[in-house]
């Protein structure tokens, strides 16, 4: 399947990469079909692009490359709609918002986007009981070191 973005171009992307919004990013309830556009330049960071709006991506980061102590708690219920059979096979993201002064970048933990990697079915999470912010700043993080690889490669999901 061929998709025309702002930022890409032209992308060829495969079917079963399509990422299927259960419950969409806030604000942006139109769009629920995404796929994550890894480039080797940007990296750590991930775009999440709209597969539906070729102006929409969201820059995406594994929040444990700066957080990695971030866990998150949820009701079974909340991520049924995924059709989670195993947690482990569940990944989470933090969208990051960069200001002109990308030194000052943050990231929503407490909306993390939780994908399940079986099913491809994601949604924003809404951490209401959670010690999480929504502007976490990226270089305060304590634990951010260039190049530092995540101790754990998936947020750990207690249910």
């Amino acid at each position: 399947m061929k998709i025309i973005t702002s930022r890409f171009g032209e992308l060829e992307i495969k079917e079963n990469l399509i990422i299927h919004m259960t419950k969409p990013v806030l604000g942006f309830e139109e769009y629920r079909r995404y796929v994550i556009v890894e480039t080797e330049d940007f990296e750590p960071f991930r775009w999440f692009q709209s597969v539906e709006n070729p102006d929409l991506a969201f820059v995406i980061v594994n929040p444990l490359l700066f957080f990695p102590d971030y866990v998150i708690e949820v009701n079974p219920k909340e991520i049924e709609e995924l059709k989670v059979g195993d947690v482990a096979r569940v990944i989470t993201y933090a969208i990051v918002t960069i200001p002109p002064d990308y030194t000052r970048m943050t990231a929503n933990l407490q909306g993390p986007l939780v994908i399940n990697t079986e099913t491809n079915l994601a949604k924003q999470l809404v951490l209401v009981n959670s010690r999480h912010g929504i502007r976490h700043r990226l270089f305060d993080a304590a634990s951010m070191k260039s190049g530092r690889q995540p101790v754990r490669d998936r947020v750990p999901v207690q249910v």
